[in-house]
């Protein structure tokens, strides 16, 4: 299939042909959540710990006497059921929260969602993209130009200047290929994609 391509100064600047099975590929829901789920949890740490009945420092003596007061029977004032209680299935700093995706099914949906981004219109392809300098202005100055704000910029290599020009605007992440993660495919407005940086995609996710 083929690409239109725009100069760095929002010009037409000719079209490019891509694979259609990397840019042109049936949407799957299916795989797409499956793949946007195991990112998730695969980014999640175990950094919570609560107390469980054991952990809690309360008497063990029973609370009193099984029978004949009329009230519920307790055994333990660490009782989940009871305030200041232990914790009923307590998260731990051990617990394992990845999810495997064999590489196969993320290439897959790697090219599910180009594909996507490309009917949406909201994939776009560049001849180049370079900053003269690290300002920040300089950078915002040439998203201007291209009338984009939201926007996710993914280039086959990344330069000082690109990355620090780019740090504190929110709205804009500029990456090389090899790092760009499906949740920020998802996430921004706009993704412009070098030509280069096609190129690139062809040869990791072929």
């Amino acid at each position: 299939m083929e690409l239109r391509l725009i100069s760095e100064t929002n010009k037409k600047g000719g079209s490019l042909t891509v694979s259609d099975s990397l840019f042109n590929r049936d949407y799957n829901e299916a795989l797409v959540h499956q793949l946007i789920t195991s990112y998730l949890s695969n980014a999640r740490s175990a950094t919570r710990a609560q107390k469980g009945r054991a952990d809690i420092a309360k008497s063990n003596r029973k609370p009193w006497r099984q029978k004949g007061t009329g009230r519920a029977r307790a055994g333990r004032a660490s009782s989940p059921i009871w305030r200041g209680g232990g914790q009923i299935f307590p998260n731990s700093p051990d617990e394992n929260y990845t999810k495997k995706l064999n590489k196969k099914m993320y290439r897959a949906g790697i090219s599910v969602i180009l594909s996507q981004l490309v009917r949406d219109e909201r994939l776009l392809a560049i001849d180049g993209f370079s900053v003269d300098s690290h300002k920040t202005k300089d950078l915002v100055t040439k998203l201007n130009e291209l009338d984009l704000a939201d926007v996710m910029v993914i280039t086959h290599e990344l330069d000082d200047n690109m990355q620090l020009s780019s740090r504190n605007i929110p709205a804009v992440s500029i990456v090389e290929v090899k790092n760009v993660d499906p949740v920020s495919l998802l996430r921004y407005k706009k993704v412009l994609v070098t030509s280069e940086g096609l190129k690139k995609f062809e040869e990791l996710l072929s």
